[in-house]
């Protein structure tokens, strides 16, 4: 919901987040198989999740999208596929006193209430 608060989500510690992994060292030019292996990871999280073109947005209690972050990247490592380098991008949005939602966030900027 734009601008107040949102039926049923805590106030505190809720969060939105745009998680991006790039396993490095694979020997191969594409991620596709890695990410389909991780995109398994998220739908077993429990939280709301959305997969793009370029990484996958989640959104939930801030504790569980750090741990959700934290096991995809060691989850690369222990893949078995070679790989020796992860690189790991996090974007998280917290907002205090107000909750924030995948659904509230696209609506609020396209001026929809």
């Amino acid at each position: 919901m734009q601008g107040g608060k949102v039926a049923g989500l805590p106030e505190r510690g809720w969060a939105v987040a745009e998680i991006f992994i790039t396993p490095l060292g694979t020997g191969s030019p594409t991620i596709r198989d890695s990410i389909r292996d991780l995109y398994r990871i998220v739908q077993g999280a429990g939280l709301r999740h959305e997969l793009t073109a370029m990484g996958t947005l989640v959104e939930g209690p801030i504790e569980d999208v750090f741990a959700l972050a934290r096991r995809l990247h060691d989850a690369c490592f222990e893949a078995g596929s070679g790989t020796s380098r992860v690189v790991t991008s996090l974007r998280v949005d917290e907002r205090r006193g107000d909750a924030l939602t995948l659904d509230g966030k696209v609506r609020g900027a396209l001026g929809e209430p």
